[in-house]
């Protein structure tokens, strides 16, 4: 191999794909090295080992279930609406609407003896969580990689279907339409706060206290003790690094910056994140809208109120024709399928500029 293809081989290597069998990693190897043609019937039966049926065009294959449960594992840390989102698995992409009520309007009662109790019904509401199918991009890899045995392929083409799947999927979970793609955050959530005319680039100390304090606080400080999820409390901002920008200079009537790069209380915190501001850390993510007339750059609140859903089925196609192979290469694709919603449209307000 050249100089360039030992470095791509070494850094491939580093970060195999986890957790696969033996017999799953043996039979996707033999598929991604080698078309439906070159394979004899050893090679056939390690390719079923690590698949499940065959789907419409050229070199395609649905992933076997144990096999897509780990890809879907793998996306689980990839962008910044994973690191807060509560997550879901489901087999299979049927429609999926999931219940979900709002409680905070709702008391109790102070009771007599022998008195009777009231009623007060719950209002339940429907939060679409539809499965929408993404695709990697075809992406090649030189026939020289796919013929050599020392180079990882299953982790190069499921490290790179990843990437690529793991942020067209967080662009959707920030500000899907929630027709032909998940619904996003930012489309979910209520305005608390909009900013006063003039503000169309720019957020003041009072605006953000007023986004704080437009959610209730019930929201932010109650976690369910019983969730095994590590995401069951995700309060907190998210925006991208230019409102940063404009948020880094702020300082209060002391002069003193808004923004703290520490926090001495960390037990809220849910995964990696960029410092803290009123208190609350700051989960930076490239996604969200930058300022502009309008625009809805700021979200607080519950973040783990938004919830991803997974679907568990992942196809793999390989190509082999000859617009590819005149240069050289093999050509790989990857399909998954995910939903998203914001569960409680209480518990995460953003912020919106003016629009003029």
């Amino acid at each position: 191999m050249s100089n360039n293809l030992h470095y791509l081989y070494a850094a491939v290597h580093a970060a195999r794909f986890p957790k696969l069998s033996a017999a799953q990693h043996a039979g996707l190897d033999t598929f991604l090295r080698k078309s439906a043609g070159a394979m004899d019937q050893i090679d056939k039966t390690r390719v079923w080992a690590a698949m499940s049926t065959t789907t419409p065009g050229e070199g395609g294959y649905l992933v076997a279930p144990a096999v897509a449960q780990q890809f879907v594992d793998t996306m689980k840390g990839y962008g910044w609406m994973r690191q807060v989102a509560t997550p879901i698995s489901t087999e299979n992409g049927a429609a999926l609407s999931y219940p979900g009520t709002d409680g905070t309007a709702e008391v109790g009662e102070a009771l007599a003896q022998n008195a009777s109790s009231t009623s007060l019904d719950m209002t339940f509401f429907g939060r679409s969580l539809n499965a929408h199918k993404v695709g990697s991009k075809v992406f090649t890899v030189p026939i020289e990689l796919v013929q050599d045995a020392a180079f990882d392929i299953v982790s190069y083409v499921m490290a790179r279907a990843r990437a690529r799947i793991g942020r067209v999927q967080n662009l959707q979970f920030t500000t899907g339409n929630g027709t032909t793609e998940p619904t996003g955050l930012v489309t979910a959530a209520a305005v608390g706060k909009t900013g006063t005319t003039g503000q169309t680039l720019t957020v003041t100390y009072d605006d953000l206290v007023d986004l704080v304090d437009s959610v209730d606080e019930g929201s932010l400080e109650m976690p369910d003790a019983s969730s095994d999820n590590p995401a069951a409390m995700a309060p907190g901002w998210m925006f991208n690094q230019t409102t940063r920008k404009v948020i880094r200079k702020l300082k209060d009537s002391n002069g003193r910056p808004l923004w703290l790069p520490t926090y001495e209380d960390r037990s809220r915190d849910v995964g990696r994140h960029h410092g803290y501001l009123l208190g609350y850390p700051v989960y930076i993510n490239n996604d969200m809208p930058s300022p502009g007339a309008s625009a809805k750059s700021i979200a607080f609140g519950n973040l783990s109120s938004y919830v991803v859903r997974d679907v568990a089925e992942v196809e793999l196609h390989r190509m082999d024709d000859s617009s590819f192979l005149r240069a050289g290469q093999v050509g790989f694709l990857a399909t998954a399928r995910a939903g998203g919603n914001l569960l409680d449209t209480s518990a995460v307000k953003v912020y919106q500029h003016s629009a003029t």
